[in-house]
């Protein structure tokens, strides 16, 4: 098939060699159609099959434009292959379609392969060029050199952008000022290429004016062909090139004293800068305020608001100077301009108040052992009719002048006191001012309470046993003091032998501040000792106490226990005197003849038992106990004491005859009466041995009593 203006031979092939043929498509190049044509329908192009086919070929046409979406805008002749336009085209919408042909038989078969055609719309210059905005808008700051960029206009094109019906030239045509007429030279350019608008002169006060409004054009063709026209906005930013001044500049506000208040009044700042910007916003700062005023903006009015953050008072100081600046919260731009001040006076008005503590609480440090009349408070009143009383003292330990405040100790203090809290005993101190119609004020005082060394150190223990010669390096006796007072008065305790004698064979090692251990230096014998130790605080002055500690010296065992304590009482250094050994002697004695006697009657009590068949056992054979059943029940109440009577035990004698045996309630009456095998009693019975083991035990119970007593008359006979 051929495509020139007359026909196209997309399929023709040619000839590799004289035997073989090889099929090569031809390159078809694109067909043009300008756009908006008004020669419809018309011929573009026609298509031809070379092969050599008897039969007709038929013609056939797809792609976009044909059966595909944009329907309808192409058709090919079945018979002679001319490809037409059947309307105009427009290049904004499709650019290009991409077609394919095919040769047909009769019978449908494809004659050839089928061939690509391209069709390309040529661009006319048929749309303007449109601003993408309305109205551009832009900001300049006041006083901007010439050449300062103010923003960028854009314009757009439909027409093909590599062509001249797209290329694009911007200028501007008209320019207005508001205030109107309050410039009249042009004051922007434009770049004709990108709509870059720019400043061109000098002159930009926003004091003069606000804002332009520029009239633009954009032109395709490079400025000769379609045009449209657009707007852009320009305003004047403003800068801080004005400092802000007071009217007036001196200013005269009464203050009540004793009050937080909000508004004490207001100083007035004005700014020629453009109002509510940041350039025109004023900070007010007041210089040496003695804490006792600030000042804040008001948002709306741009003015300084004074009020009370410290309260006044009329006695301490009637009246304050106080200094304002103003400035603004951007820094100010050259040409600066000096920071504006005005002075305020502050005059404080007096009111009948109620006396205050120049302290609350009031404090204080004594010893607890202060002495009655000690001046704790110096006089409080100097000028005024004032009347001081305590409104709450809990141990009645203070006194106060009623008409100077001076407050002393009525008495000692007490640090153990339930009242003294960490050290601390609290009371309350009421002020009445006589002169303001009883007006009053309370204070607490707080007396802090340090601690006297009053008590000295109490040795514990007393008495206690150390280990012999052989063991002595196991243990010693631990020491230790009690003291009543508190730090820094009572411990770390110091441990020493009064007796240089007796240092020479004892020693006391000191454990930590207030413990110790007592031991022996030498080989010590067995038995009592006396040991002078002395006991001291560490309280300022230290005080101390003696006493004899009774050290008991015995053998121990693994333990560092004492393996006999009667062994210290007999082996005792000191001795025994001749008549509590003979007291020691006479109660062995006693306790020897009372044993001896316990066993003559125990013998005679077990040979009339055999003789006479005892006192508990029934001479028949037939033993009671052979008639109690076992139930394995519990409890069972009134009907179980039915089933038996405890008689019996008490009395074998007494039971009923073994042929006739009690009425049972919880059994059946027809069962026969169990028979078990019998076994003698033993000799004791069970109750008989239960009886003697009892009177055996109260027997050694009483020689342990009495032999207690006599250890107690050996002690105090020692005494």
């Amino acid at each position: 098939m051929c495509f020139v203006a007359a026909v196209l031979h997309p399929w023709r092939h040619r000839s590799a060699g004289p035997q073989v043929r090889v099929k090569r498509d031809w390159i078809i190049p694109p067909i043009r159609v300008s756009e908006n044509s008004k020669q419809v329908p018309e011929d573009l192009v026609q298509i031809k099959s070379d092969k050599v086919f008897t039969g007709e070929v038929i013609y056939m046409l797809e792609g976009p434009g044909v059966d595909q979406d944009p329907k309808g805008l192409f058709e090919i002749d079945e018979k002679t292959g001319w490809i037409k336009s059947k309307m105009p085209l427009d290049r904004e919408k499709h650019k290009s379609f991409k077609l394919k042909a095919f040769a047909l038989s009769p019978s449908g078969e494809r004659l050839e392969s089928p061939s690509t055609i391209e069709i390309y719309v040529l661009d006319q210059n048929d749309h303007r060029p449109e601003f993408t905005q309305k109205e551009f808008n832009g900001t300049i700051p006041e006083f901007s050199v010439p050449g300062t960029s103010v923003m960028q206009v854009t314009a757009i094109d439909s027409d093909d952008p590599l062509t001249e019906n797209a290329a694009l030239s911007y200028f501007i045509i008209g320019q207005d000022s508001f205030p109107p007429h309050s410039i009249n030279k042009t004051m922007f350019g434009i770049n004709n290429k990108t709509g870059v608008i720019y400043t061109r002169d000098v002159g930009l006060d926003r004091d003069v004016v606000q804002s332009f409004r520029l009239t633009l054009q954009v032109a395709d063709m490079s400025g000769v062909g379609l045009t449209s026209t657009g707007r852009a906005i320009i305003h004047i930013s403003d800068i801080n090139n004005h400092a802000p001044k007071f009217h007036p500049t001196t200013y005269i506000m009464n203050a009540m004293e004793n009050k937080y208040i909000a508004e004490l009044g207001r100083v007035n700042a004005t700014d020629k800068d453009q109002k509510g910007g940041d350039n025109w916003r004023i900070k007010y700062t007041i210089v040496n305020p003695s804490g006792h005023f600030a000042i804040r903006t008001d948002p709306v009015s741009n003015q300084g608001i004074i009020y009370v953050v410290k309260t006044l008072d009329y006695e301490s100081q009637a009246e304050y100077q106080l200094i304002v600046k103003a400035e603004n919260e951007v820094r100010l731009k050259a040409p600066y301009e000096q920071i504006q001040s005005a002075t305020v006076t502050v005059r404080v008005m007096n009111e009948n108040e109620a006396p205050v503590f120049y302290k609350n609480p009031i404090k204080v440090t004594v010893a607890e052992s202060t002495v009655p009349g000690t001046v704790l408070v110096s006089d409080i009143n100097c000028e005024f009719l004032f009347r001081f009383e305590f409104i709450q003292d809990p141990e009645n330990w203070l006194a106060i002048n009623h008409g100077t405040g001076q407050i002393t100790a009525r008495r000692s203090f007490n640090i153990r006191s339930p009242h003294v809290r960490n050290n601390i005993y609290s009371a309350i101190v009421k002020v009445i001012d006589q002169d303001a119609g009883g007006i009053s004020a309370t204070a607490t005082m707080e007396v802090n309470l340090w601690e006297t060394n009053d008590y000295p150190p109490v040795l514990i223990p007393l008495s206690g046993t150390v280990c012999s010669d052989r063991d002595r390096d196991k243990l010693g006796l631990l020491l230790s003091a009690v003291d009543e007072d508190m730090s820094p008065q009572a411990d770390p305790f110091t441990f020493y032998i009064a007796d240089q004698n007796v240092a020479a064979n004892w020693t006391i090692i000191t454990l930590n501040e207030t413990h110790a251990v007592l031991q022996p230096l030498i080989d010590i014998e067995k038995g009592e000792f006396f040991i002078p130790v002395v006991a001291s605080d560490s309280g300022s002055p230290s005080l101390s106490s003696d006493a004899l500690v009774n050290v008991t010296v015995c053998p121990c065992d693994s333990f560092g226990d004492c393996k006999s304590y009667t062994a210290a009482i007999f082996e005792t250094k000191m001795g025994i005197s001749f008549i509590a050994l003979m007291i020691i002697m006479g109660c062995i004695a006693l306790l020897l003849l009372l044993l001896v006697l316990a066993v003559a009657v125990k013998g005679c009590t077990r040979q009339n038992i055999r003789k006479e068949g005892g006192l508990l056992v029934g001479v028949s054979d037939d033993d009671i106990r052979d008639n109690v059943f076992h139930y394995d029940e519990q409890g069972g109440g009134e009907e179980d004491e039915d089933a038996f009577n405890i008689d019996f035990l008490r009395n074998p004698n007494c039971s009923l005859p073994r042929g006739k045996q009690p009425l049972r309630k919880d059994a059946p009456h027809n069962l026969p009466s169990p028979t078990y095998p019998r076994k003698p009693p033993g000799d004791p019975t069970d109750i008989e041995d239960f009886i003697n083991v009892v009177s055996e035990v109260s027997f050694i119970g009483n020689i342990l009593h009495i032999f207690r007593s006599c250890h107690i008359l050996v002690k105090k006979k020692k005494k």
